[in-house]
């Protein structure tokens, strides 16, 4: 329950340094309307073109694993923002009170052991995607909603221990993007011919112990000089 805690408090940090406070009232600082339900939609858009799934093209291609658990964590921080707001709005509790009920839920054991390992092909795993696509649309409540991205990442074999790791990474290249022009468009998001998530993955992957302060100042120093 800890690591959900420190990913929600995370995930709150920073949208309130990026969309200001009051962001759960569903309106940034600068006036941009926040729809969470259709960032994870395009997230979840997103993971299935990680799939050789197009039967006219680069039909012998495998899946691109390390960009699909990237966009399951995209997901993530889109799905903690949405119960973030609705528990904010709603009166519902705290932070604590969120991760409690999320360790409660259906599957969460499942997502926790990082040595039960799945076995779906490649189109199992998309209809899994696809089922969460449909709850966005045709079902408002959250748990529900939860409950399915818990089921795709455990499925699709990101359990929580790793899921931290790379959230935690993602959040920090989240926060260096914003620093450096990312909402102006002036950042620069591919890193000698890498784009910055896989420059963050081969950092983490080489320094496992590596802190966020540590990750940051080593994103700093990757990133290329105009």
């Amino acid at each position: 329950m800890n690591r959900i805690v420190q990913m929600l408090e995370l995930q709150q940090e920073l949208n309130d340094a990026t969309n200001g406070v009051d962001w759960e009232n569903g309106i940034t600082k600068n006036g941009k309307k926040i729809d969470w339900r259709r960032c994870i939609y395009l997230e979840a858009a997103e993971l299935v073109e990680s799939y050789p799934w197009k039967h006219w093209k680069n039909i012998d291609a495998s899946p691109d694993y390390a960009n699909i658990k990237i966009e399951i964590v995209d997901i993530w921080h889109f799905v903690m923002s949405e119960t973030l707001r609705l528990y904010k709005v709603d009166s519902l509790g705290s932070i604590e009170d969120i991760a409690r009920v999320v360790s409660k839920m259906e599957g969460f054991k499942t997502f926790q052991d990082e040595h039960a390992k799945s076995e779906l092909n490649t189109y199992e795993e998309i209809e899994l995607v696809e089922e969460m696509i449909k709850i966005l649309f045709c079902n408002t409540d959250i748990n529900t909603l939860i409950i399915s991205f818990l089921n795709i990442s455990s499925q699709l074999n990101l359990k929580l221990p790793e899921l931290y790791k790379l959230y935690v990474g993602k959040n920090i290249l989240n926060k260096f993007r914003q620093n450096n022009g990312y909402k102006e468009g002036s950042y620069i998001k591919v890193w000698n011919e890498k784009e910055d998530n896989v420059v963050m993955q081969s950092i983490l992957e080489k320094r496992s112990d590596i802190t966020p302060s540590q990750l940051y100042q080593a994103l700093e120093e990757a990133y290329p000089k105009k």
